[in-house]
């Protein structure tokens, strides 16, 4: 009887217990949700902002980014639509749909979409085959579409694809002033899908937040599959249009540049080509471009670097016109005062020599510019300069700081000489670094009675939305750095030293085109031994250029490293193309020139000297019109020969040593000329008629000694005609 009191008591007792535990955890629920309901914040969670994130969406309105325009009005860069394509996968998108909204049938839409998106139907397939998701997409093949593209797709009217647009940049001419433009690129965030595009190179990357406008955003409530809830409020910020940038590259002026250089990247070959093309009035550049360059859309260039600011080089003699400059600015320059050319001992006992070792003779240091002799230089500093003067009135034209020019990566360049030997190298451009634009600006000083201008490349900042103008570029005066005489004696020194007899410009001379200038043929330095590379190829060949003479219209400054076989023609020819077409753009005809045409002389034996050495000798003295036959590199015979006597308006033939000569074209020669030269090749000759050749039966190929050439002549004046 007490046991069974005794268990009915512990009954009790835990009956008292759980019911208890169970009002205590009644209680703890009721308080957590007490907590929940009060408070804002549950285990550093903020609700509010977690059930927001739940139910609110919010977009991004990218901004339209801006066009780049040359200025004559064309498209540079802009941006145009992008596709991405999507698949809808999941049934049930099509649920109460009266259409299909998602892909049922997989095989039929492979098939038709896989030769459109240059894709193999199982590739196709595989993307459309996912398990367990909502929608897919078709790899790099799928992005980047195009409107065409786009509408090739949407004409196959399959069920469950869709379309995602955004904007890419685009560059409709391609390969055109690419280091100057530069490119935008394109990245995308992996959490939200997000694209960014960004500035890397030339102006897209210097005025990037300018094109770049600022993106808007549209907030608004979702539903589970993440659509807007219809009729509910949205909170829209619209996005703000980039900024147009319209550049003072002459579309027109560029093109002569770009295709001359290419054309001598055909014909020489070089490791680099850089030309610029200022306005002689204003500072600001109608051109500029390097080679090899490479297509914007593709971005397949070899070389970061824009080569007009961002790689300062040795200019070599182009700096002679500074340092005359220096010179009769500080007074101490008379142009009839002599020197004795070929070699200078420093006093260190440093051998420094012209170019042409054995000198002229004893010359005036106005012929020592025209003949560019370093040690016509050395005589002009060491006899009343210093380093102080000469470094002074480089920087004061801009050399060993940056232009401003608005192009990205811009450098100083150097002006690091010191000792005797290394301010005779600086006087001469070597030992010293600066950049085209640095040359192009202290140029302008020659073309503005003595004003320094700061050149400049974007002609005006428009916003498109409201047609204002934020920006407008525009000459600006530095400081005045030479006098008038300064000036006209400089420019007297120029001309004569490309359009004089036997000075180092002539080869860019051009009979009824007023081109003055100076030339510039600096060594490569050795970055191992510190000193300069061997080799007639181990140069940069550089041009500083003002044209027209009077009333100067543009400034030209080119430069080629390492042109094939050390050929001067390389920038030569490049630079008289441009010259030439510019002039012919701006409305001018050639004029008679002043200088005279004609000059006489004495033809030297050249067997067994080097091709090049030959040519520059001839160039030298006046002659221009030089053909050689063969590839080899010594010559081994000439027409006309040793003794005697031509004008600079004769042809010379030079035959090498190479195995590949072939017959030259002789038409317009004189019958006695053209039989001459082709019996050098110990070829046959037949004469029908009299007078000039007007055809031949043999040109441009080989011809073995047992063939016989027929050429046929005619008066060079008929009275018939």
């Amino acid at each position: 009887m007490k046991r069974k009191k005794r268990k009915a008591r512990n009954k009790v007792k835990f009956s008292k217990l759980v019911i208890a535990f169970s009002l205590f955890l009644f209680a703890l629920m009721i308080g957590r949700l007490t907590q929940l309901a009060l408070s804002s914040k549950i285990d550093g969670v903020d609700l509010k902002s977690l059930a927001s994130k739940r139910t609110t969406r919010t977009e991004v309105l990218t901004a339209k980014r801006g066009n780049i325009y040359s200025t004559n009005g064309d498209v540079l860069a802009q941006n145009i639509a992008s596709y991405k394509l999507i698949a809808y996968l999941d049934p049930k998108r099509s649920e109460n749909q009266k259409t299909l909204q998602h892909v049922e049938d997989k095989d039929k839409t492979a098939r038709e979409l896989a030769p459109i998106l240059g894709m193999s139907y199982e590739e196709v397939f595989k993307y459309l085959s996912k398990e367990g998701v909502y929608q897919t997409e078709f790899g790099s093949k799928g992005k980047g579409l195009n409107e065409i593209t786009k509408n090739k797709i949407e004409d196959l009217k399959l069920p469950g694809l869709d379309f995602i647009q955004s904007y890419k940049r685009y560059y409709p001419k391609g390969d055109f002033a690419s280091y100057t433009i530069g490119y935008a690129k394109t990245s995308s965030d992996d959490e939200t899908g997000e694209e960014e595009t960004t500035g890397e190179m030339g102006i897209e990357k210097s005025y990037d937040n300018l094109l770049k406008g600022e993106d808007g955003y549209v907030t608004y409530q979702k539903d589970l599959r993440g659509y807007k809830i219809a009729d509910t409020k949205e909170d829209r910020k619209e996005a703000v249009e980039g900024k147009d940038v319209y550049l003072t590259i002459d579309s027109n002026v560029q093109f002569f540049v770009e295709q001359a250089l290419k054309k001598s990247q055909e014909t020489y070959g070089f490791e680099w080509f850089n030309m610029t093309v200022a306005d002689a009035k204003t500072g600001a550049i109608l051109a500029t471009a390097q080679a090899p360059s490479f297509d914007l859309n593709q971005r397949n260039m070899t070389n970061y670097l824009n080569y007009s600011v961002s790689s300062p080089y040795e200019p070599g003699s182009t700096m002679k016109t500074f340092t005359y400059m220096a010179a009769m600015e500080n007074g101490v320059y008379n142009g009839a005062e002599t020197y004795k050319s070929g070699v200078y001992v420093t006093s260190d006992g440093t051998e420094i020599g012209d170019w042409k070792r054995e000198g002229w003779g004893v010359i005036s240091f106005d012929k020592g510019y025209a003949l560019s002799s370093n040690v016509g230089i050395i005589n002009l500093i060491s006899r009343h300069m210093n380093s102080t003067m000469l470094r002074l009135y480089f920087r004061k034209l801009g050399f060993g700081k940056k232009t401003g020019v608005q192009l990205p990566f811009e450098e100083t360049g150097s002006l690091n000489f010191k000792y005797e030997t290394e301010v005779f190298n600086a006087g001469f451009g070597q030992g010293i670094t600066t950049t085209p634009m640095q040359n192009i600006q202290a140029l302008t000083c020659l073309t503005n009675d003595g004003i320094l201008l700061k050149p400049y490349i974007v002609s005006k900042i428009v916003d498109p939305a409201t047609g204002e103008v934020i920006f407008e570029g525009r000459r600006k005066e530095l400081e005045r750095v030479a006098s008038t005489q300064t000036v006209e004696k400089m420019k007297q020194l120029m001309d004569d030293t490309v359009n004089g007899v036997g000075n180092t410009g002539s080869g860019y001379r051009m009979d009824g085109y007023n081109l003055i200038g100076k030339t510039g043929t600096a060594q490569i330095a050795d970055e191992n031994s510190g000193g300069y590379l061997a080799g007639e190829d181990q140069i940069i060949s550089s041009f500083t250029g003002i044209y027209p003479k009077d009333d100067p219209e543009i400034i030209i400054y080119a430069s080629v490293k390492r042109p094939g076989g050390g050929n001067q023609k390389a920038i030569w020819d490049a630079v008289k193309d441009v010259v030439a077409n510019v002039a012919k753009y701006h409305g001018h005809e050639p004029v008679e020139s002043t200088h005279e045409k004609v000059v006489k002389y004495k033809m030297p034996s050249f067997t067994s000297k080097k091709v090049e050495n030959v040519r520059q000798n001839l160039n030298m003295n006046g002659i221009n019109d030089i053909v050689v036959l063969g590839s080899g590199n010594k010559v081994i015979k000439q027409y006309p020969k040793s003794g005697d006597t031509i004008s600079s308006k004769d042809k010379v033939y030079l035959v090498t040593n190479g195995e590949d000569v072939v017959v030259p074209n002789v038409v317009g020669l004189s019958s006695k000329e053209a039989t001459q030269v082709l019996r050098l090749l110990g070829l046959k000759v037949k004469l029908e008629g009299k007078g000039y050749v007007v055809s031949q039966s043999i040109v441009d190929r080989k011809a073995n000694a047992l063939e016989e050439i027929l050429l046929k002549l005619n008066p060079k004046f008929d009275a018939s005609g």
